[in-house]
């Protein structure tokens, strides 16, 4: 179908090219955004779509959970923090609690700026050793 739409096709293309660091980034964005969703259905009282939205979410925190090398000690962190982000998230799916997103998001926006910043200094390093070759 996406030869109908450009936009899938951008889509896919964009996700089939990008290195494990920017779908990472990918991930966190997507996460955000069915965040950002659940809240506004809890707001206008549509609870499919917030539960939907949370469901979502918990599938690309679990993602991130599975992807993680876990020989590395900030591994080992890292999956303490996604159960806890997976677990408050469920928690504001069963109270329609708008608060509780919040503070996933907060977190959420946390891991993908520092994650940003480290696609940013691999970048950086990776053009200080072409330079150098």
């Amino acid at each position: 179908m996406a030869i109908n739409n450009p936009y899938a096709a951008y889509q896919q293309n964009a996700v089939t090219t990008a290195s494990p660091g920017e779908v990472t980034l990918m991930l966190y964005n997507g996460c955000l955004k069915f965040i950002k969703q659940a809240s506004l259905a809890i707001d206008n009282k549509k609870i499919e779509d917030k539960n939907t939205n949370i469901q979502k979410a918990q599938k690309i925190i679990l993602e991130l959970m599975v992807t993680l090398n876990m020989d590395l000690e900030i591994s080992k962190n890292m999956a303490v923090m996604y159960e806890y982000i997976n677990h408050r998230l469920t928690e504001a799916n069963v109270k329609n609690d708008g608060s509780i997103l919040k503070e996933v998001e907060g977190l959420v926006i946390e891991f993908r700026d520092t994650w940003k910043q480290v696609i940013q200094i691999n970048r950086q390093q990776q053009h200080r050793q072409g330079g150098q070759a």
